[in-house]
């Protein structure tokens, strides 16, 4: 797929549009403490929470359930500590302008996502936010990318991913979205590994890329 031919772009949000971590690196911490656990440094938890894997079973085991009530308790003291990451604004800015259609994608709960969107004033700026909730699972599992494609009324293939973490890649080459990867925790190496078809620095570099794409996909239909 070209991008001159996407219809709508998937976004996932901790660590591609919203910096999210203070809250879970400062809930997670607190929870590994209180289970007798070695904390993490804030890296590692980017890196381990990119893969897919920041389920409360592979760090605490039978004890999963406690430790993730315990976390949910301590990250919501801090639930509205975020802010946009570098280019967020203007990537949205740019789509809404554009006219293609948005959808969050993020393996946060449904409600935590809602409410951090309605913090940053930004609930209105997506066609569809797809987080977690009874049912659902989690990327790399392809499932909640295919129920953004359902609510935006587009065909996966139609559609670009844009995330920083490889359990995002992984999910988009399964449900036949391009994978565009962000390497902030991860190198582009590993994202191609993990199915990028694109890698980038930015979300402006994403944004120039698409305006790009567009541009000369219209300069080609003019001189047709």
């Amino acid at each position: 797929m070209r991008p001159d031919r996407v219809r709508a772009v998937l976004l996932d949000m901790d660590g591609t549009l919203v910096d999210a971590f203070g809250p879970i690196v400062t809930a997670l911490n607190r929870t590994l403490a209180d289970f007798g656990l070695p904390e993490m440094s804030e890296a590692d938890i980017r890196r381990h929470t990119g893969r897919g894997e920041c389920s409360m079973i592979s760090l605490f085991g039978e004890r999963r359930e406690q430790a993730a009530e315990r976390f949910l308790t301590y990250h919501d003291e801090r639930l509205l500590d975020v802010r946009p990451m570098p280019g967020a604004e203007a990537l949205l800015d740019w789509l809404a302008t554009s006219g293609i259609p948005a959808a969050i994608v993020t393996s946060k709960h449904q409600d935590r996502a809602e409410r951090q969107l309605a913090h940053l004033g930004w609930r209105h700026r997506f066609s569809a936010v797809i987080g977690l909730c009874d049912g659902r699972r989690q990327k790399p599992d392809p499932h909640t990318l295919l129920l953004a494609c359902e609510a935006l009324d587009v065909e996966p293939a139609q559609t670009i991913m844009v995330g920083d973490g490889t359990a995002d890649m992984k999910a988009a080459r399964r449900a036949g979205s391009l994978p565009v990867g962000l390497a902030h925790d991860f190198t582009p190496e590993e994202l191609t590994e993990a199915g990028a078809a694109r890698c980038f620095d930015s979300l402006d570099q994403v944004r120039l890329w698409l305006e790009s794409s567009l541009d000369g996909a219209a300069a080609g239909a003019r001189a047709a």
